[in-house]
């Protein structure tokens, strides 16, 4: 029982990164959550559809039977591979897509650029079963756009079959000892993220030189690595075909299902601990049924099974604690790491347009 109090704690801390101020009423002309915050499966029989945009390996997608089910709601749902790819969908006309679940950074984006829709919390009475750590959040100061998904950690995935060493350190991951089967995060953010940390710099630094220095290591990486990757990660080490990349500890847990061998490491330097969210992109078609989804996604027992497939843990802080007491002390290490060590990693900012112009013109040069 104490090493299950020492986790939800750790659990706090994390979520406190993200946190700031008080809960804010609803805006746009929507209610504040209701005070007997129903459950999931209490949503009116609407009809129509909801077109959802996510990441890949992230949601237990069973559930859409039972959400149409309930509200007559037919799901059409569609993955992204990384928080830039989807904004960029968005900017060429996304109008396609009703619900997306982008990162806290590209969610202050998509705000500051005027890309997401209000929400009406008086569709989304379960946004009250949030930790309060998640009712306001720094990357929407008043809570008028987004609802909290999910939070984890980047860290190193590498197979002890090959790799015997401990891996402590992002030091590994430029490492000519294992050159040839070393996987790279194919997005700026997460490259250069990792490249930071390892120098000792902030993730969010908007310092030129600290950023040159960051591309410098990561031209030194290009020699040795064997690809720039995603979702085929999973494939990559599961299979055995690589063996050491950067990924989120979430797919993990996955990975680790289907190869025994592969293990997870949280750098001593720190490493980007991220929540994600539920948002509207600005002229989805289905606003309302929208809202619903995201009510229903934000459920106790909807989170729950969510977390159970993805590994990924819920904002719903009835739901993180009720999947807690079924899992081994190991995999909840990983998905609610010490406090010692999230206390040395950090959210993702959205930054300057000047950096990340900058960023845009080394990545496209890294990648040339």
């Amino acid at each position: 029982m104490k090493k299950f109090i020492a986790l939800l704690l750790a659990m706090v801390c994390a979520v406190s990164l993200f946190a700031c101020g008080e809960k804010a009423p609803a805006a746009d002309g929507g209610s504040s959550p209701a005070t007997n915050a129903p459950d999931a499966g209490t949503a009116p029989q609407t009809g129509g559809e909801v077109n959802v945009y996510n990441w890949g390996e992230y949601i237990d997608e069973s559930i859409f039977d039972d959400f149409e089910d309930e509200t007559g709601i037919r799901v059409n749902y569609s993955t992204f591979e990384s928080n830039e790819s989807m904004y960029a969908a968005l900017k060429l006309g996304g109008t396609d897509y009703d619900v997306i679940i982008p990162s806290d950074y590209m969610v202050e984006r998509l705000i500051a650029e005027g890309m997401l829709e209000k929400l009406d919390f008086a569709n989304i009475p379960n946004l009250e079963l949030l930790s309060p750590e998640y009712q306001t959040t720094t990357y929407d100061p008043n809570t008028e756009y987004s609802v909290p998904y999910m939070w984890g950690t980047v860290g190193i995935i590498y197979n002890s079959k090959y790799i015997t060493d401990e891996i402590t350190s992002w030091g590994a991951m430029f490492d000519e000892k294992y050159a040839g089967q070393i996987l790279m995060f194919d997005n700026p953010r997460d490259a250069f993220g990792i490249a930071l940390k390892y120098l000792g710099y902030s993730l969010n630094t908007t310092d030129e030189t600290e950023i040159q220095a960051a591309f410098d290591l990561l031209v030194q990486q290009k020699a040795i690595k064997q690809a720039y990757v995603m979702d085929t990660i999973f494939d990559k080490l599961e299979g055995e075909e690589a063996w050491i990349g950067a990924y989120y500890a979430g797919d993990y847990i996955t990975m680790r299902e289907n190869n025994p061998d592969l293990r997870f490491a949280l750098p001593d330097e720190g490493a980007n601990v991220f929540s994600d969210a539920m948002c509207v992109p600005k002229g989805a078609k289905n606003k309302t049924n929208a809202e619903l989804f995201i009510n229903f996604m934000s459920s106790t027992e909807t989170a729950v099974r969510n977390m159970d497939m993805t590994g990924y843990v819920s904002a719903n802080a009835e739901a993180a604690a009720e999947y807690a007491l079924d899992y081994d002390e190991e995999d909840l290490e990983i998905q609610f790491p010490p406090e010692d060590k999230l206390a040395r990693c950090e959210p993702f900012a959205n930054l300057p347009q000047g950096t990340l112009t900058l960023y845009d013109t080394l990545w496209s040069q890294l990648k040339a």
